[in-house]
């Protein structure tokens, strides 16, 4: 259904295209309609009033329901038997009884007409809620990551657990601790560690620290430490897998390096001695494909700017010395601005970043 000003711009168009030297029939067909419905808004008062048919008085078909009908099944639909009992419900409970009085739909109809088709019953009815958007990190502290991974031990059936908090902007691993049991005070205390080497207190603004659904991340002891340090706690959405994409690819980067143990830990403190090699390695040797191959303790303390204007250089005196075996630009070697913690469409990212006036960052 097309409305009364389109159609009267539409048939602008038509009109000028026509009296340019187009034919009718091709110029309504770039416009989108039919020539006959084009002659039809000309014979009748298409441009003037508009569609007609929203308006329009239909006979009541001879099969409806009279009123007596009607106010039986408005009746029986207020029964106090009935009162937090939809339509749905309504009609089988009558078919047990042998009473037909209308379908499902109709009953719903009737109580839509006299404004009845609010929620049935004492719960709350059911809301439509949008999934979270993701994080955007555009400086350190901002967005944090951590989760907890099993680490096998030489015991079968025993475990360690190691703790992780990354920052999501620089990669960095800020926080870390194993434990030979999975509890929250450890998360807790990890979170109030981590926070005090960061230098949260004198924040204006808290990061955000995003985790997964597990019952040690969500216990009460966790929520109420991050309340006193003032951390706005974040959760992955139900059922879906990658809402915590960087601390499952920091935990299969541990878990793949050559020093990793393939037939577990002997200790716990064997295990705690491989994590904090680890975390140094990840830290200040690790160069990290998804901040251009500088290490995250060098993104982290801002030398990534440096580094990479030092390799674009570089690179472009090469280009310059052998332009020959260059067949475009050299290679990007910019710096990585805002950082998404999940897949999230372009325009959002593009709206969140005018919105804080970011500018983007030039080698």
């Amino acid at each position: 259904m097309i409305g009364l000003e389109d159609r009267q711009a539409l048939a602008r168009d038509i009109h000028c295209a026509h009296t340019a030297g187009a034919r009718l029939k091709p110029a309504c067909k770039i416009a989108g309609i039919d020539l006959r419905t084009f002659q039809r808004w000309q014979a009748a008062d298409g441009l003037i009033s508009g569609d007609g048919r929203p308006q329009a008085v239909r006979a009541m078909p001879g099969h409806a329901l009279n009123e007596a009908e009607r106010a039986r099944v408005l009746a029986v639909a207020n029964q106090p038997r009935f009162a937090a009992v939809p339509p749905a419900r309504i009609v089988p409970m009558l078919a047990d009884e042998g009473v037909y009085l209308a379908s499902e739909s109709t009953f719903s109809r009737v109580l839509k007409a006299h404004g009845q088709t609010a929620h049935r019953g004492r719960a709350k009815a059911p809301k439509s809620v949008r999934p979270p958007t993701t994080h955007i990190a555009t400086a350190l502290r901002q967005v944090w990551c951590w989760d907890m991974t099993y680490l096998p031990a030489q015991v079968m059936g025993r475990w360690f657990y190691l703790y992780l908090i990354l920052d999501l902007y620089s990669r960095k691993i800020v926080g870390w601790e194993v434990h030979d049991a999975d509890h929250a005070d450890h998360a807790a205390h990890l979170v109030r560690r981590t926070a005090l080497a960061e230098g949260i207190a004198a924040m204006g603004t808290k990061p955000v620290l995003h985790g997964d659904n597990g019952s040690t991340l969500k216990a009460t002891t966790v929520l109420a430490m991050l309340n006193w340090l003032g951390v706005k706690p974040s959760y992955s959405r139900p059922r879906v897998s990658d809402d915590n994409a960087y601390a499952e690819s920091l935990f299969r980067t541990a878990k793949y390096r050559p020093e990793f143990p393939a037939k577990g830990f002997v200790d716990l403190d064997q295990a705690r001695s491989w994590a904090t090699d680890f975390v140094r390695w990840y830290n200040f040797d690790h160069r990290h494909s998804g901040i251009r191959y500088v290490s995250p303790a060098q993104r982290h303390a801002g030398e990534d700017h440096a580094i990479l204007a030092a390799r674009h250089a570089l690179y472009r005196t090469a280009r310059e010395l052998n332009p020959a075996r260059w067949s475009g630009d050299t290679r990007n070697w910019s710096p990585v601005g805002a950082v998404t913690l999940n897949p999230e469409r372009d325009s959002t990212v593009k709206t969140h970043l005018a919105s804080h006036h970011i500018q983007p960052l030039a080698a």
